[in-house]
């Protein structure tokens, strides 16, 4: 049993949990709690190790079998130590550190969001889950927009990084991939026209810009469209989770009904 907070596995836990460029020249990163250690091992993510505690409720016991059984590095902490390198208020007993793996290049790209200097953790990784909910092919993240494998990103993506090709590019490579798949590109904007007087045409590309100062000057000059979403409340926004949710699904409710118009 792990007990001591020296030990290597232990510092490389606290390494991950801290800044971005930490985590990149290690080319790892960390799932904590059994979801989402479910759902890199579901997706055969790569894993690198594994720390529990004793403390493991019958599902989390359940799920360290099925590690044992894919040869994966274990080792048992101290409960008291893994609670201090939780990044949660009660800890789930159970975390992974992960391979960060670029993803191979997408051949169909009909579909992709575009998070636009989004700086909030929470924000982006709702943004992940809700896109890979929404059937997005994949999603790029411009310069500006957080870390996408912070710990708070990842707990918030609740396992969408594992099947969501996310790729942090920039705004150069993007305009090559809008000229390479002939993108009409809708960009998030308070003052354009009403997402349900417009019609997203495939194939697309969704901008949502940052929380505070909305969309880059750079995303503007991209946006073929720009687009809103009406509001019957006193309020100027939402908060560019919500407003990628509502437009993303305003995307899949239009191909659906486009679908069935085909048949």
């Amino acid at each position: 049993m792990i007990s001591s907070a020296q030990n290597h596995k232990i510092k490389a836990v606290r390494l991950l949990t801290g800044r971005a460029k930490d985590r990149r020249e290690q080319q790892a990163f960390l799932a904590e709690g059994v979801r989402l250690v479910e759902e890199a091992l579901a997706s055969n993510w790569p894993f690198r190790f594994v720390l529990h505690s004793s403390e493991l409720s019958e599902r989390g016991s359940q799920l360290l079998t099925r590690i044992r059984q894919r040869g994966i590095e274990i080792d048992e902490v101290s409960g008291k130590l893994l609670a201090s390198l939780s990044e949660t208020e009660n800890s789930q007993g159970i975390l992974a550190v992960l391979a960060d793996e670029t993803p191979q290049r997408v051949h169909e790209l009909n579909f992709v969001l575009i998070a636009d200097a989004v700086r909030d953790p929470g924000n982006l990784g709702t943004l992940l889950r809700t896109a890979e909910a929404a059937g997005v092919d994949a999603t790029f993240l411009a310069p500006g927009t957080t870390d996408s494998f912070a710990p708070k990103v990842v707990r918030a993506g609740m396992g969408a990084h594992f099947r969501l090709p996310i790729y942090e590019v920039s705004w150069d490579e993007i305009k090559t991939q809008v000229a390479v798949y002939g993108w009409n590109v809708y960009l998030a904007d308070m003052h354009g026209r009403s997402c349900w007087e417009t019609a997203f045409r495939p194939p697309l590309a969704l901008i949502i810009g940052g929380e505070a100062e909305g969309a880059t000057q750079a995303a503007r000059g991209l946006a073929t469209v720009t687009v809103s979403i009406p509001m019957q409340g006193k309020a100027e926004s939402l908060n560019a989770a919500v407003a990628g949710a509502v437009l993303m699904f305003e995307v899949v409710r239009q191909r659906r009904l486009n679908t069935r118009d085909t048949r």
